[in-house]
């Protein structure tokens, strides 16, 4: 990797250099923010950053995959990582073998992810149906034919990117974790993915230890006033610094770093003329976004209107059933129900009183109920025979002079009778002289049957 300004040559006091951009410290400010369809530019994803980072060729990582070589610069180090996860399919790992330039514009998207400058709304293909993400080609990091994936299924796969002895045991989730297994030589001390998750939900408490204020790790993923080279060695010096250890000598140190351990090397700070020389897109580039935004439009209004078609088709043949003639249709025959109502009634009974449930409604109660009180109505027409001819206003119900209420007090009274674990009254046309059952005459209305219920209940008690 190309060398940065040496130390020497810059201020001694940092602060009379340009501060960085306010405005990108903010959490919220991370994830890019685009509309549908809508490009992401070099500026956005930091291309020149990415290059630094992926183009360093120094050996300096202990490899996390089975390497011939004892040692591996970054770019190898993320994209076997990338590799060895469980959850990056077999067509994805196939492409990623035969074609290394797409491995790694696959581990620049993926490395932006994993920081979460790309959130996971972001998809990367135009043939996207789902309205819970937008589209947006990536021209930069899009020049080879291959499925970059949407940010959902990338970020599975870096949670996915373990160690294979973290597997099975919780991964270290915190920045001393990490640190006391690379000190004790356990290397590597966990992924380099996981790694770098840590450093991310970990930015503002390593802010003072690794940066000077108002500067964090998530910083350098941003556009602001520092340069790209030199934030890529300071993200270098990151991921050796955790991942081998940081009392061995780092290959990504300047003279800054040297004279004040633990912080990253110097970053210099870039006036508006060099910040716009950095990430400058090109021509093709612009074209081929434009292109893919054009064909990202096209296929939205033909799904549009797919859909509309659609619903038009199920409206008509909505509106054919409603038209069609119900005449010579008959409701259908249900035997299986006209079975059930056939069987006896058997309300349920506690325990206790087990042996009184043979004091259900039998056959030929029901049918002397029935025989007496002419045709049988179903409760739906019994329900309505009483909402038609009944006033809503009567204070009372005696003036429902209708033989089918009578059978219906009876019917409850009986219910009450076999829930106190009485036997129910017999059918009335059995019922014996009015001296020998009861001391009260016999009912001769509608309100004297629920008198005489009422009474035979309260004897009962």
């Amino acid at each position: 990797m190309a060398s940065t300004s040496d130390y020497h040559l810059q201020p001694a006091n940092w602060s009379i250099e340009p501060a960085p951009l306010v405005g990108y410290l903010s959490r919220k400010a991370l994830p890019i923010k685009r509309n549908d369809a809508e490009p992401l530019t070099r500026e956005d994803v930091q291309f020149d950053l990415l290059c630094h980072i992926f183009n360093d060729r120094q050996k300096v990582f202990t490899p996390q995959a089975p390497s011939e070589d004892s040692k591996v610069h970054f770019c190898d180090l993320y994209v076997n990582a990338l590799y060895m996860s469980h959850k990056c399919s077999k067509v994805l790992k196939d492409k990623m073998a035969e074609t290394p330039a797409f491995a790694v514009e696959l581990a620049k998207i993926s490395l932006l992810t994993n920081v979460g400058r790309i959130n996971t709304t972001m998809a990367f293909f135009p043939e996207m149906k789902t309205a819970l993400r937008t589209y947006h080609p990536v021209p930069s990091l899009q020049k080879t034919d291959g499925n970059a994936q949407d940010a959902p299924r990338i970020k599975n796969c870096l949670k996915a990117a373990l160690l294979p002895s973290e597997l099975k045991n919780m991964p270290p989730s915190t920045p001393e974790e990490i640190l006391q297994k690379s000190r004790a030589r356990q290397l590597p001390s966990t992924s380099v993915v996981n790694l770098i998750f840590v450093l991310a939900n970990h930015a503002a408490p390593l802010a003072s230890t690794h940066f000077d204020p108002p500067v964090n790790f998530l910083d350098l993923f941003l556009p602001i006033n520092i340069a790209s080279a030199d934030r890529a060695r300071a993200f270098l010096w990151l991921i050796f610094h955790y991942l081998e250890g940081p009392d061995q000598p780092n290959p990504y140190d300047d003279d800054y770093s040297r004279q004040n351990p633990g912080k990253v090397p110097w970053l210099h700070r870039l006036t508006e003329e060099e910040m716009a020389q950095e990430n400058v897109d090109a021509p093709d580039e612009i074209e081929w976004g434009k292109a893919m935004s054009a064909q990202r439009n096209l296929f939205l209004q033909k799904l549009v209107h797919s859909i509309e078609k659609e619903k038009k088709v199920k409206a008509a043949v909505s509106a054919s059933k409603l038209t069609e003639p119900t005449s010579g249709r008959s409701r259908p025959f249900r035997p299986q129900q006209e079975g059930i109502r056939d069987k006896p009634y058997i309300h349920y009974l506690p325990p206790d009183r087990a042996p009184q449930i043979t004091h259900s409604v039998s056959e030929d109660h029901r049918a002397s109920y029935s025989n007496s009180r002419g045709p049988h109505r179903n409760m739906l027409q019994h329900a309505w025979q009483v909402v038609t001819s009944t006033d809503p206003l009567a204070d009372s119900d005696e003036e429902l002079q209708d033989e089918h209420v009578r059978l219906d007090y009876s019917r409850r009274v009986d219910v009450i009778a076999r829930l106190r674990g009485r036997p129910p009254s017999p059918p009335p046309d059995s019922l014996p002289p009015a001296s020998s059952t009861s001391s009260h005459p016999p009912p001769s209305s509608i309100s004297d049957t629920r008198e005489h219920r009422w009474r035979t209940v309260e004897s009962w008690k």
